[in-house]
């Protein structure tokens, strides 16, 4: 019997309900994909035979996810090494600096979704897979028909490897073994895969990390969510760093592939404030363009050109950034970063990987090489920060054909703000309708764009006078009255609150 599994594709990874009455992960899905992307190899690479790493996160469903995998992989003739234990970064860094000798390798996780969710992310040494190669696997697998064979399976954590290449990345900035005595650096891994840092990253490099908090794996994920974009989350992190006297404190989503961070006085450096940061690490070295989502402030941009930088805003989606930074590169236009609001972040230098853990290095080196009394947060001390920001989220009454009637709206968005001598669409903007309004209308920007994946319109808005963001919500509440097919009550609810 054929089953279309296109339902569980999520971008680049596939992901559905793990726990519960309602799954739709189930072992026949995670196994059939499994062998369909053992044929897939066979046909890229024209081989049979394959060893594939594959480890998961702290998730509740994971074991059971992982025996399908196995299951899958070992019969198409396969071999499996299960690593355990692991950050989704971890698993790409195996093929390229592990004696492992794996072809490619699987993650299982749903990264920051609620402990039910679960997922496959796949590697090979190329990277992770594009939206089209999952396209490919799923249609192998609706179509069942696989390699047959028998692999074996064993088990060998990469986890202490993959710590100390971080650590070794440190030192050697550093020109010490252990730039960071002296300081605290307290950890927040939510309860997910991340509490692997503190004690093999950070103390190795002479940090006392006393105060760090969760670093227990369970995936019930009982404190908080682990998000660096969660308010909870970074609230909970920015009382340890006080209560703790810390120097920084850092936090990591679930597969460890985003981190977040709070400096000493309590406030997050995340969102704009830790794509400033970055850019004012990369650019003292080098001239460069920064490629950001589409979602990034006005602040942020004149920070960075400031800098001398260029800055790039580009459609939402970690795989877009990052595809379109090696696209300047390859055109000989030097783009050192490519990093979304939400903390994915990919450096040139890393591979183009988006490793939570090696962001966190490039802060670590950067509070090593300061001078006395001097602050991380000194480096952007010229931010220039909106007095509000919000995200509002609309959806669609009817999600059938919400692509085209999402694509209308905005088209016509454009076409209105364009004949409004108040309003002026941004000189460059690669998705959705940004609208700029002047300063005795709003004193901002809105953003209104198609959600990647699902029938949503999120709307973010930022605005240099407290008020004013509720002013440009009135005017495009107006704007889509006539929109039947809109459900704008959450906008209403905004405005009114």
């Amino acid at each position: 019997m054929q089953t279309d599994y296109r339902k569980l594709k999520s971008g680049t990874d596939v992901r559905g309900i793990a726990v519960g009455d309602n799954i739709t992960l189930t072992d026949e899905a995670v196994l059939s994909i499994s062998r369909a992307f053992v044929c897939w190899l066979n046909i890229k690479y024209n081989r049979r035979r394959f060893k594939i790493a594959v480890g998961c996160d702290s998730r509740i469903s994971a074991r059971r996810v992982f025996d399908c995998v196995k299951r899958g992989i070992t019969s198409s003739g396969s071999d499996v090494i299960y690593t355990g234990l692991s950050s989704t970064p971890s698993m790409f860094i195996l093929l390229k600096k592990s004696n492992f000798g794996c072809d490619a390798s699987v993650m299982i996780t749903a990264s920051h979704l609620p402990y039910d969710r679960n997922g496959l992310k796949f590697f090979t040494p190329d990277g992770g897979l594009d939206s089209s190669d999952i396209d490919e696997i799923l249609e192998i697998a609706k179509n069942g028909k696989f390699i047959e064979g028998e692999g074996v399976c064993e088990e060998k954590s990469f986890m202490d490897e993959y710590s100390r290449i971080l650590v070794e990345n440190v030192r050697e900035h550093c020109g010490s073994k252990r730039p960071l005595e002296g300081k605290k650096i307290i950890v927040d891994a939510g309860n997910g895969a991340g509490g692997f840092f503190a004690e093999k990253v950070l103390r190795p490099l002479g940090a006392d990390t006393d105060g760090s908090q969760f670093l227990q794996p369970d995936g019930y994920f009982p404190n908080h969510i682990p998000n660096p974009e969660d308010a909870q989350a970074i609230a909970s992190l920015s009382k340890a760093v006080i209560d703790s006297k810390a120097d920084l404190g850092i936090i990591f989503d679930t597969d460890v592939d985003r981190a977040g961070a709070v400096a000493s006085d309590g406030k997050e450096i995340n969102r704009n404030r830790l794509i400033a940061l970055l850019s004012a690490i990369l650019l003292k070295d080098r001239a460069g363009v920064i490629v950001t989502d589409s979602v990034t402030s006005d602040g942020l941009a004149e920070f960075i050109k400031n800098l001398g930088g260029g800055h790039l805003r580009y459609m939402r989606g970690y795989k877009n950034v990052i595809e379109k930074s090696k696209e300047l590169n390859a055109k000989g236009v030097y783009s050192p970063i490519a990093i979304e609001t939400s903390g994915h972040a990919a450096f040139m230098e890393n591979y183009f990987l988006d490793d939570g853990a090696y962001v966190v290095t490039k802060l670590l080196i950067c509070l090593a090489t300061l001078k006395n009394g001097e602050k991380l947060t000194d480096l952007i001390k010229d931010l220039p920060e909106p007095a509000e920001c919000a995200e509002v989220r609309i959806t669609f009454s009817d999600a059938g054909n919400f692509k085209a009637d999402g694509n209308r709206v905005i088209e016509e968005l454009k076409t209105l703000a364009g004949n409004d001598g108040s309003l002026k669409l941004a000189d460059t903007n690669y998705e959705g309708a940004r609208i700029n309004f002047g300063k005795d209308n709003g004193d901002g920007w809105l953003l209104i764009r198609m959600s990647v994946h699902d029938p949503v319109m999120p709307i973010n808005f930022e605005s240099n006078t407290v008020g004013g963001n509720k002013i440009m919500a009135e005017r495009l509440l107006e704007a889509l009255k006539g929109y039947k097919f809109l459900n704008t009550d959450n906008l209403k609810k905004f405005i009114q609150n």
